[in-house]
């Protein structure tokens, strides 16, 4: 073995040590600090518990690589503003739901939920194994974002409402706070659609600035406090299964190493379900209470009218804005012919199960 003796041990003690600071510099720059902001405020569980679990997620399993501050709508400012900052870059990421952006693309709509459409079983198999994560990527990819499932609310109740709906005449005139393609539906009955910030919902319901509201089911609701103003609360149609999404900056997303993307990704899908699990559970116990701790709230379905008007202006809106939009079109007519597919089974399934076992 050759020693190394004066210059040329130097030398070579002085590259080790280089080596080594910039060893460790490169590891200090491996560390990712990112930013997301969500349109829910900070108290509003689950949704908000849900970007931060997936925030505890990304930082344990990278050991501290990847760091994602939340911001609560309190904070930024901007509930329905946070898909345009994380395509400007003010942020990285955000926690939110599609059907938001109507006005920018009514094809983000059905990423959401539709009217009558599949269960959250059902439309997550569509998203993961039915091409619906393809298709939107494809509608998000003009706003530079990458979009992914952020946790589902399952069936959300039809809405609180001041008086009792009898008939599609009881509908027409009222103010009423409800998103996505069901507003359209509301609006093409008659009634004056609104979409008000969570965290503004009771004080316009309390106010009168709004006759009724849909908000989420009963384990959210309840807290909200609208049955003390509105007691007629109504079963679902609108939302059987309302996703939120992330949000990603994609150029972001790029600049981060591959194992850091899986890390992130990984993290999203398990808080998503995480988020189903856990409303689920909230919805079970708030039921059971409604009889004995809220005796003034009547739960009542839409008359047989009002459903069947429902219907038709759904399938109606659905086909005049098809034609207006190819892309809507597309992730539509995916959606249908998967939940035509899937509903066999779902019938066949659980829907059987419970038949039987409700006799």
């Amino acid at each position: 073995m050759k020693i190394l003796t004066g210059k040329t041990a130097k030398l070579f003690l002085a590259s080790i040590l280089v080596a080594g600071l910039s060893t460790a510099s490169f590891a200090k720059e491996r560390v990712y600090k990112w930013t997301l902001a969500t349109t829910w405020g900070p108290t509003l569980s689950p949704f908000i518990d849900t970007s931060h679990k997936m925030a505890k997620m990304v930082e344990e399993m990278s050991n501290g690589r990847l760091i994602i501050r939340i911001d609560a709508s309190n904070k930024h400012k901007s509930a329905f503003g946070v898909l345009d900052m994380v395509k400007g870059g003010q942020y990285d990421m955000a926690h939110t739901a599609s059907y938001y952006w109507r006005g920018k693309n009514i094809a983000l709509l059905p990423l959401t939920t539709m009217p009558f459409g599949m269960t959250a079983p059902e439309q997550y198999a569509w998203f993961y194994e039915g091409g619906g994560m393809e298709l939107m990527q494809k509608a998000y990819k003009p706003y530079k974002v990458l979009s992914y499932p952020g946790g589902n609310t399952g069936n959300q109740m039809g809405g609180w409402f001041r008086k009792e709906i009898k008939s599609l005449d009881d509908l027409k005139g009222l103010k009423m706070r409800i998103p996505g393609f069901a507003g359209e539906v509301m609006s093409k009955l008659g009634l004056a659609v609104t979409n008000v910030a969570p965290g503004e919902l009771y004080t316009s319901l309390e106010r009168g600035g709004l006759d009724a509201l849909e908000w989420v089911g009963p384990g959210m609701d309840i807290k909200m406090g609208f049955h003390k103003i509105a007691p007629f609360y109504y079963t679902g149609w609108h939302e059987p299964s309302t996703e939120l999404q992330y949000l990603v900056n994609q150029k972001k997303f790029k600049k981060l190493p591959k194992d850091l993307q899986v890390i992130l990704e990984t993290a999203m899908r398990v808080s998503a379900y995480d988020m189903y699990i856990q409303n689920y559970a909230m919805s079970a116990d708030a039921w059971s209470e409604i009889a004995t701790e809220y005796p003034n709230v009547k739960i009542k379905t839409f008359p047989k009218d009002v459903m069947a008007a429902m219907k038709k202006a759904n399938k109606e809106l659905v086909d005049e804005m098809s034609k207006e939009n190819p892309q809507f079109k597309e992730i539509i007519d995916s959606q249908t012919a998967f939940q035509k597919k899937v509903r066999e089974w779902t019938i066949m399934s659980d829907y059987r199960y419970l038949e039987d076992n409700l006799k």
